[in-house]
């Protein structure tokens, strides 16, 4: 008589499992809940010929030690839980005892052994040039945004530097040709003389002659003209490239004062103009008190210098003692003017010229225009 094995046969499916359950626990692999257990020590079996204690007294019993079977226990399998399932069920997917995987090595110097001193500073220098090209790096993309954002006001001030530049040149070149010998003085030309001799002028002033347009002294100029009494002012004109324009406004004289050197011709400033030994043609006698420097002699210049075009060369004596008595004489007829002073003497010029065309000076023995409005006739 065989006896039951106490363990249950292993079997493949569970029987609260359905197929589909058993298939798709086949194929997904088991999941363990909580940390992994120790897989169970495995029982050995128990060889063949050595009989069990159940079978010895069993055949014992019987008395047929030869019929006797001995019944080998079945392995232990190991197996984890799934959270699907219950403790004590064991799956036939089950891959087999889990072991924990073993730590990764931890770096430490007493793992890694003995140091070596070049090869630390190989690595110090190597991390060392890194951080000076990652900061060069950093330091060029600075210098590029800040470009980047700049490119315009550069611009602007690059025009602007272009500008000043080219200024700066066309001045710089103009200067150069200026101060240079081809803008140098070769023609002297004199304008504004009258009883002045121009080709004197001329003469006096080729000292300038080979100097440049800008370099012309005009101090030079004027010591140079000084000489000629007959010169009131005068101005000076650059004609490029090489020509020089002396502008002269000569001396009015109004008369001539008698002394013993002879007769000296006069302008209104009292300015001796030429001295001779005969009274010079066409001009008036002054006879006044107290010289050039008077009162009088200034009242008389501003009458002669008033008097128009047609009356002037007819005066042939002017005479006056203080500023409100100058009289003038007609040397043809003898006639006199009584002019008064010097005040409104446009006005009373005007009326002089007005009454002579009506009242010549043949028939008028004098005019009286220290009046303007109210002219008498004698």
């Amino acid at each position: 008589m065989r006896r039951p094995s106490p363990l249950p046969p292993p079997s493949d499916a569970r029987p609260e499992e359905s197929g589909a359950d058993a298939a798709s626990r086949a194929v997904d692999p088991p999941r363990t809940v909580g940390p992994p257990r120790r897989p169970l020590p495995e029982v050995q079996p128990e060889a063949p010929d050595s009989p069990q204690p159940g079978a010895d007294r069993a055949s014992a019993a019987d008395g047929s030690p030869d019929e006797a079977e001995t019944v080998p226990l079945a392995p232990v399998i190991p197996f984890h839980l799934r959270d699907d399932e219950p403790a004590g069920v064991t799956s036939a997917a089950d891959p087999g005892p889990l072991t924990r995987p073993a730590p990764p090595p931890v770096d430490t110097p007493s793992a890694r052994g003995p140091v070596d001193p070049s090869s630390e500073s190989a690595d110090e220098e190597v991390r060392f040039g890194d951080v000076m090209r990652a900061a060069r790096a950093r330091r060029r993309a600075l210098r590029a945004e800040v470009r980047r954002f700049t490119a315009r006001q550069r611009r602007r001030r690059m025009a602007w530097i272009g500008v000043a530049t080219a200024v700066l040149v066309l001045v710089l070149g103009t200067l150069g040709a200026a101060y240079s010998p081809l803008f140098a003085v070769q023609t002297i030309t004199v304008e504004g003389t009258e009883r002045l001799d121009a080709g004197a002028v001329e003469e006096a002033l080729s000292g300038q002659v080979g100097t440049p347009m800008p370099l012309v002294d005009d101090s030079e100029v004027k010591a140079v003209l000084v000489g000629f009494p007959l010169v009131e002012t005068y101005s000076l004109e650059a004609r490029p490239p090489h020509e020089l324009v002396v502008r002269i406004v000569e001396r009015t004289p109004i008369g001539v004062l008698s002394s013993p050197a002879g007769f000296t011709l006069v302008d209104a400033a009292g300015v001796g103009l030429s001295t001779t030994s005969t009274p010079p043609a066409g001009e008036p006698l002054i006879e006044v008190a107290g010289g050039v420097e008077s009162d009088a002699f200034e009242a008389v210049g501003h009458v002669v210098r008033s008097l128009p075009a047609g009356i002037r060369p007819q005066v042939t004596r002017v005479a006056a003692t203080t500023p409100n008595d100058v009289t003038l004489t007609l040397g043809a007829t003898g006639t006199e003017i009584v002019w008064g002073g010097a005040d409104e003497s446009a006005m009373k010029a005007l009326a002089l010229e007005t009454i002579m065309r009506s009242r010549p000076p043949e028939t008028v023995a004098a005019y009286d225009v220290s009046s303007p409005d109210a002219i008498v006739l004698r």
